[in-house]
């Protein structure tokens, strides 16, 4: 007999949806007090599937909640030097409350020079230099979406993190590293001990084994297996990718970097691949605009 899952899905769209009644309602407020809502601009350069969908998503997103939303589209031709023209402009622009330029950019156009382009108070993406240092000395700043997605995500599901182990399975700038940051600060969701694992990290599997709380965010398909996790953990699945499936209609399924089906039964509670972390990263994007129209920012 299939044993029966006792598992607690962490549900990114219940709690998402959970917070941006909340943040509509701010932002209604907002919108009586200065007569205008929240306005929230994208930069999406080049015709990238999985950019458009996530910027068209982040609209989608903006409309839900009553905020006003700007796409501005540019061709994959635009120079660097045009891009940062258009940063320019929308740092000066006072009806533009915050903004994102969505990553990856084209190869001729360097990534770091356009994030360090952006005025701090108005990077909603949390990614300047100046808002990840105010992250690490935990001061007033925007904090990353998808990491602070994850912690509202553990938040809402009233996850104890206070002396549990952590491992962090990736450490890119966008996720990997500034999560094992978050989670290792003196707040909740936090005070966890922290181990930032990655692709070169020797004997793996015994360090995931440790692991009270998995953040997996390494960029393989169905990477982390079942005889990586130990019983009871929470896992917390941050990829996000297709396989090629005949059986479904669109030709693919989408999977994350979790082998969920073989994991789930272990866990105290696990994030699915769709809707679990996904969710939360717009809404914290959504957080973070709402902060940047009022000048209130996270810490």
């Amino acid at each position: 007999m299939a044993k029966e899952a006792t598992y607690q899905l962490l549900d990114g769209k219940r709690c998402g949806d959970a917070l941006k009644s909340e943040i509509a309602a701010k932002a209604q407020q907002v919108k009586e007090q200065r007569g205008r809502p929240p306005h929230l601009a994208a930069v999406l350069v080049g015709d990238d599937g999985a950019s458009r969908t996530y910027v068209e998503a982040k609209v989608k997103a903006c409309e839900q909640v009553g905020f006003r939303s700007t796409l501005i589209k540019l061709p994959g031709t635009t120079t660097e030097a045009e891009l940062l023209a258009r940063v320019a402009a929308l740092n000066t622009d006072p009806g533009i409350d915050g903004f994102i330029v969505q990553l990856p950019l084209p190869g001729h156009i360097d990534p770091d020079k356009v994030t360090e382009a952006i005025d701090p108070r108005k990077d909603v993406d949390g990614f300047h230099p100046m808002n990840v240092g105010n992250m690490v000395l935990g001061l007033p700043g925007y904090l990353p979406a998808t990491p602070s997605g994850i912690c509202e995500l553990l938040k809402y599901y009233r996850v104890e993190t206070v002396g549990k182990r952590c491992v962090v399975l990736g450490r890119s700038n966008i996720v990997g590293t500034p999560m094992s940051i978050l989670l290792s600060r003196n707040t909740y969701p936090g005070n966890c001990t922290v181990t930032l694992a990655h692709s070169r990290t020797a004997d793996l599997p015994s360090i995931t084994r440790d692991a009270d709380i998995l953040v997996v965010a390494i960029g393989k398909p169905q990477f982390l297996t079942a005889d990586m996790v130990k019983e009871g953990a929470v896992v917390v699945d941050v990829g996000i990718h297709r396989l090629p499936d005949t059986g479904n209609k669109s030709g693919f399924r989408l999977v994350g970097d979790v082998d969920f089906d073989q994991v789930a039964p272990k866990c105290a509670a696990i994030s699915p691949v769709p809707g679990g972390v996904g969710p939360m990263t717009i809404t914290s994007l959504l957080l973070n605009t709402l902060r940047a129209c009022t000048g209130i920012r996270a810490s």
